[in-house]
C-alpha cells in the first residue's frame, strides 16, 4: 500500500503531466479552422498572386486551409484595418505591401496605430516596379514620356492600385524630379488598373513587377524602365529609371502582419510555414520573372526594414509636400 507521501507524490506528478500535456495539445492545436489571408487589394495584382500562391504553401505546413480574402479601398487601409481590429488569435493575416509603411505620413487620419495595432511575422521578399505603357503607345522610353509630359502638362496620366501605394509614390517622385505634370488615378487593386491601362484609358503605370511581368513578357505592355537603383535581372535590356532621372528609387515589397498581442508561439508557428512556402518549387517558379529577391526571415527582420521604409518616406512625403488624393 502507498504510504500518503508517496500517494501525493503520485498525483502531483500526474497533475504536472496532464498541465503539460494540456498546454501541449492547447499549442497545438493551431490552427484548428482555416487561416484567413487579408490582401488589401482588388482580386488580380501582384500582391493577389503572392498571397495566393504563399497561402497554397502554407495550407500543406499548417495542415488547414489558408484563403485569401480580397478587401480593396482606400489605399489598403480598409484591408489592414480589418486585421488591426480582428481577434489576436493567428487567424486573420494581412499581407502587407509599400502603402504599409507609407500610409502613416500620407494619410492624415488612420483607423489605426500602424506601429502598435500589428505584430511582424515575415519579410516576404522585396523587388523593383517597372514603367510599363500599352505595347501600341508611342512612347519607346522614359525620355520620351517625359518630353510628352513637358509639351502637355497634365494630359497625361498614370494609374495606381491606390493612394499611398509604391506605384502612387513611385509616380510622384516621378514628377518631382523629373519637374512634369502627369495625373495620378488611383484603383482598387493593380488588376483594375492593369485593365484599363490595357484597355487605353490611362497612359502609363509603375506597376509592381508581379503585376506587369506577365503581360511584359506577352507582348501587351512595354517596360521602360526599373525603379531601383540597379538593373533588375529579370527585366533584361531594361534600365534604371534613375539613368534619366537621377535620385528615382523606388522598392516594392511584401510581409505578413497579424494583430498586436497574437501570442508568440503562433507568430513562430506562421513564421515557419511561410517559410516553407516561399521555398516551394510552385512559389520560386510564379516569383523567378519577376525580380522578387526572398527575404523569408524573422519578425524582428520585417519589423526593422519597415521601420526604416517608414521613416524614408515620411522624409520624401514631407520634402515634396505630397498628398493622397
Amino acid at each position: 500500500m502507498l504510504s500518503f507521501t508517496q500517494s501525493f507524490g503520485t498525483r502531483a506528478q500526474c497533475l504536472l503531466a496532464a498541465l503539460a500535456f494540456a498546454a501541449g495539445a492547447a499549442q497545438a492545436a493551431f490552427p484548428d479552422k482555416p487561416v484567413r489571408l487579408v490582401v488589401p487589394f482588388a482580386p488580380g495584382g501582384g500582391t493577389d498572386l503572392i498571397a495566393r500562391t504563399l497561402g497554397a504553401g502554407m495550407s500543406q505546413t499548417l495542415g488547414q486551409q489558408v484563403l485569401v480574402d480580397n478587401k480593396p479601398g482606400a489605399g489598403t487601409i480598409i484591408g489592414t484595418d480589418a486585421v488591426a481590429k480582428s481577434p489576436a488569435d493567428g487567424y486573420s493575416v494581412v499581407v502587407a505591401s509599400f502603402a504599409h509603411a507609407v500610409n502613416p505620413s500620407l494619410q492624415p487620419k488612420l483607423p489605426f496605430d500602424t506601429d502598435k495595432a500589428f505584430a511582424p511575422v515575415m519579410l516576404i521578399g522585396r523587388g523593383p516596379n517597372v514603367l510599363v505603357v500599352h505595347a501600341d503607345s508611342p512612347f519607346k522610353t522614359v525620355a520620351d514620356v517625359i518630353a510628352a509630359a513637358k509639351g502637355q502638362p497634365g494630359k497625361l496620366t498614370f494609374a495606381s492600385q491606390g493612394n499611398g501605394t509604391s506605384a502612387h509614390l513611385a509616380g510622384e517622385m516621378f514628377k518631382n524630379l523629373a519637374k512634369v505634370d502627369i495625373t495620378h488615378i488611383p484603383y482598387r487593386g493593380a488588376g483594375p488598373a492593369m485593365t484599363d491601362l490595357l484597355g487605353g484609358q490611362v497612359d502609363l503605370f509603375f506597376g509592381t513587377a508581379a503585376a506587369v511581368s506577365s503581360f511584359v513578357d506577352g507582348g501587351k505592355l512595354r517596360a521602360l524602365g526599373v525603379t531601383t537603383a540597379q538593373p533588375s535581372p529579370a527585366f533584361k535590356g531594361i534600365a534604371p529609371i534613375a539613368e534619366i532621372v537621377p535620385g528615382f528609387q523606388v522598392e516594392s515589397w511584401y510581409g505578413l502582419y497579424v494583430p498586436a498581442g497574437t501570442p508568440a508561439d503562433v507568430i513562430a508557428r506562421l513564421n515557419a510555414a511561410a517559410k516553407a512556402a516561399v521555398r516551394t518549387p510552385e512559389f520560386t517558379k510564379k516569383v523567378e520573372h519577376e525580380g522578387l529577391v526572398i527575404s523569408a526571415g524573422t519578425p524582428a527582420e520585417l519589423d526593422a526594414y519597415v521601420r526604416a521604409e517608414q521613416a524614408r518616406w515620411a522624409k520624401v512625403v514631407r520634402e515634396n509636400n505630397l498628398k493622397a488624393d
